[in-house]
This record gives structure tokens, sequence and C-alpha cells, in this order.
């Protein structure tokens, strides 16, 4: 693949929360980055939840060409190092932020060259980048979406389809009290890391199984384990999914003629109806998909893997539908961040509450775009 152009920043978290009386004046940073991506939230904790003031994103291609290399090109960490040095210059100008936490994801977990790279971020921003396991990872993002599972379902498959891997858990959700991972499994396949190596433009139907079938085997192996098929037949299972993928099809779906968090967050989609989103997004080329205002041109060659890794999880798992979550990773190291300081952000919707129907809206075609 070629060296990516650094991409224009990019709000996936536009809708900011609106004054909230009763916040706290005190602020905290929580930065992701990721294998794709570096993402930055900046948020005050409210008597409802989170108060997000602030937010930064930037597609940086971080593991463009780990695969191959097994480390982090130099061009790629310049475009990361740039990327993270505007966090840093957002955070400094606000004092008033208490705590800061910055992780790193896959490509540093796997790159031989990883420790240097963090040296060197904190030598150029004075950010201190932990690279975290991938359990680690996991359970932060569980925690962050926790107030979107469903209490009547005592089982859930949560996912988060990355640049370099995807993070797959199996979780008890009780009635009171916190979610509990079963297990958890990082699938050394995202949508980076698949799209070096098939064509997407637009994506061959035999490529598309391919992409499937690199999938379809730790799937199984996960879900003999556990039994989790078994369950999904008792109908005792959920699923929700928090990554540029699912948040791309659910804008997607909605027909939004520009990126709405309030709308995309906690969305519900049918299977029928995530298929055919996905469906319409393959059959195009690039060009095509750059064109769609929720997609655009950093992320039109990337979204094709992703529904892959999808379809596989869905095919295995026919739950039948899926809850979209925009938060994760970021909104999971706030609340801890928080918690230290002896707040308590109540996210959880009413207890014994059901959530929303899953929207019926139709599906956009290959020509009418998002």
């Amino acid at each position: 693949m070629d060296s990516a152009p650094v991409a224009n920043d990019d709000d996936r978290n536009a809708d900011i929360d609106s004054a909230d009386p009763s916040a706290s004046p005190d602020l905290y940073a929580a930065i992701d980055l990721g294998t794709n991506n570096c993402r930055m939230l900046i948020a005050r904790p409210g008597a409802t939840g989170i108060r997000v003031v602030e937010s930064f994103s930037r597609i940086v291609r971080l593991g463009e060409g780990l695969a191959g290399t097994g480390r982090l090109s130099e061009a790629a960490m310049g475009r990361t190092l740039d990327a993270l040095a505007i966090c840093a210059e957002r955070i400094a100008r606000r004092p008033e932020i208490r705590r800061v936490r910055c992780v790193a994801t896959e490509a540093c977990r796997r790159a031989v060259n990883g420790p240097e790279f963090v040296d060197r971020v904190r030598r150029r921003t004075g950010l201190e980048l932990e690279a975290i396991a991938a359990h680690e990872e996991a359970a932060l993002a569980l925690h962050g979406c926790a107030p979107l599972l469903d209490r009547h379902h005592p089982r859930a498959l949560v996912f988060d389809i990355g640049g370099g891997s995807t993070e797959l858990l199996w979780a008890e959700i009780p009635r009171r009290g916190e979610p509990r991972i079963l297990n958890a499994i990082s699938l050394p396949h995202g949508v980076v890391t698949l799209s070096e190596n098939y064509r997407c433009d637009p994506v061959p139907v035999a490529e598309y199984r391919q992409m499937i079938s690199r999938v379809e085997g730790d799937l199984l192996r996960f879900d003999r384990d556990h039994g989790i098929s078994e369950e999904v037949a008792r109908k005792r299972v959920q699923m929700l999914g928090t990554s540029g993928t699912v948040t791309t099809l659910g804008a997607v779906h909605l027909k939004l003629n520009r990126y709405r968090r309030s709308r995309v967050d906690g969305l519900i989609i049918d299977f029928e109806n995530l298929e055919a989103a996905r469906a319409c997004l393959c059959r195009m080329t690039c060009e095509e998909r750059s064109a769609i205002p929720c997609i655009g041109e950093s992320r039109a060659d990337l979204v094709v893997a992703g529904c892959a890794i999808l379809d596989a999880m869905c095919r295995r798992w026919p739950v039948g539908r899926l809850r979209i979550a925009d938060r994760g990773l970021r909104e999971g190291m706030l609340l801890g961040l928080m918690a230290a300081d002896g707040h308590r952000c109540d996210r959880s919707p009413r207890r014994g509450a059901r959530p929303p129907r899953a929207e019926r809206t139709p599906t956009a075609t290959a020509t009418a775009g998002a």
C-alpha cells in the first residue's frame, strides 16, 4: 500500500454535550492511539454521565505496512507524532484538566520498535503513552459501552473492529451490577491489515469471501470453547459493536448527509438492514464510497475489510440485530480517571428498562449515498 497522506481532522463526536449545571469544573482527557486512528476526548463528570467538551480525531495509519515488516514506518510515526502534538497542545490550553491518560493498542503492541516510538512521543509531546494489553483494552471498552447493554439478555458479544486487530468479548450481563468478562480474544484481523492484502475497488466477490474465511476459523474456536451458539439459539445473547465500521454502517443505513453521533450511538439495526448496508458499500468503488459524506476519502479503502469482519461474526452468531456504540475505550478511560477522584458518573439506563426498538429506516442504495 502506498503511504497514506495525513487525513483531515475528523470529529466523529461532533455532537458535543450541552452545558450541564451539575457538572464538575474538573476536566479529564483520554487519548486512544490505534492502528489507524488517533482520537482524544476531553470531558468533565456530570450527574448523568461524562460531559464532552472537546474531541479530536485524525486518521494516521500508524500500522501501515506493519504486517509485512514488523516495524512502524518512519512516515507513519511522523504522521502520528504530528497528531499527538495537536492533542498535547489542546490539553495544555486547558489548565483545569486534572488527569490525562494516553493508551496505544495493537500497532504499538506488535511493532518491534514500539518502545522506541513511545519514547519519541514523550520527548516530542510530553505525553506518557502506554501500550496496553489486549485484555485491558477490551475491559476498558466494555466499561465505556456498559450503559448500552440490555439487562434482559444475560450474555453479550461485544466487539471492536480496529485497524490491526479485532477485540471480541464474551460477557455476562447481570440484572444489577457491572458486566463481567467471561473471556476475550484479540483476533489478528483489522481493517488495515486486511485491506493491505485484498482489493477493495470494488471488492471481487471471491476476495470478499476470502476475507471472511480468514476470520471464521478464529470465531469457530472461540464459539466452541464457550458454547456461544447454544446461547444464541436460546435467545440469551445480544450483540454490541463499537468501531468505525459499525458507526459508518449506521450512518449509511440512516442516510445521513453528515455524521451525527446522537443519531448513531445506541442505534439498533436488524441483520437484514445491516446486510443491505454492507452489500451497498461492497458494490461501490473507492471513489464512490469517498463521495458518501459519512465515509470520505480517508475511510473509503478500509470500510469493506471491516464489513467482511462483521459479516463473519453475524454469520457465526445470528443474533438478529446489532446495537451500535459510538463510545468505548476513551469513555472507559475517562470513567476510570474520574472515579479515581471520587466522581460517580452513573450513565447506566434506568434499571429494568429495555433499549429502544430497532429503527427500520430504508438503507441507502449504491447511487443514493448516505
